[in-house]
């Protein structure tokens, strides 16, 4: 839990000097803040980018991700400054920037759209994630200690791309707790504007309802189980 205690950091510092700077003058473009918050992840993705990618100097990369066990696991986002893709840290974030649409979405204005597409390039990285190797779910991917002794840009990259995951006998339920809630919470995030797509996300994070995962489930479908077991937990 270390590398993802350090990269949930890493990534909450950033937004927090963001947040600081445009609440220290009454006259900071606030959405000028915001939409440097959001194209900070675009520079993060991983795998095939799409047509609509602004940062033109990234290209695809990491495009055999899981093939070590026979899944597709290429996408979702790198780790601030690595290579590796921390799942814990990566679900964290996916949740809060559904989060922040849900709550503050109507005031996000032309933003809107890209905070979208930054949750769904997480969200669809995590619909992956079991659709492979039966009972089993991916935690990481990438060697950290070879990609932390290597300095080089993804597109580059030659390091080991490890995949690492929890089972029944080696469990991880704060791992598959997050990954619920990123997926719940992006359920909201989409239920208004792609129903089919929610209803995926939904369907998918039911399968994970721990806590974290459990209290988001509750907001999202009103189900007095989901409440009643963080309660008690």
């Amino acid at each position: 839990m270390g590398e993802n205690n350090v990269a949930v950091s890493r990534v909450s510092l950033l937004i927090g000097m963001v947040m600081i700077l445009a609440m220290a003058k009454a006259s900071h473009d606030y959405g000028d803040a915001v939409s440097k918050c959001i194209l900070f992840y675009e520079g993060q993705r991983s795998g095939k980018l799409p047509r609509f990618q602004r940062l033109k100097w990234r290209n695809d990369s990491a495009l055999h991700d899981g093939s070590d066990i026979k899944m597709d696991m290429v996408g979702g986002y790198y780790d601030a400054g690595d290579n590796v893709k921390f799942h814990f840290p990566m679900a964290f974030t996916t949740t809060m920037l559904a989060w922040s649409v849900v709550e503050f979405g109507d005031l996000m204005g032309p933003e809107l759209q890209h905070a979208f597409e930054a949750i769904k390039w997480g969200a669809d990285y995590f619909l992956k994630d079991t659709n492979g190797v039966p009972n089993i779910v991916v935690g990481q991917i990438g060697d950290p200690y070879s990609d932390h002794g290597c300095w080089e840009r993804p597109e580059d990259m030659d390091t080991l791309r490890t995949t690492y995951y929890i089972t029944a006998e080696k469990p991880g339920t704060e791992l598959a707790s997050e990954i619920a809630a990123a997926l719940a919470a992006s359920f909201m995030a989409f239920k208004g504007v792609d129903a089919a797509y929610s209803s995926s996300l939904l369907h998918k994070a039911k399968q994970d309802e721990l806590l974290w995962g459990a209290a988001w489930l509750y907001k999202a479908t009103k189900v007095p189980d989901y409440w009643n077991f963080v309660k008690a937990n």
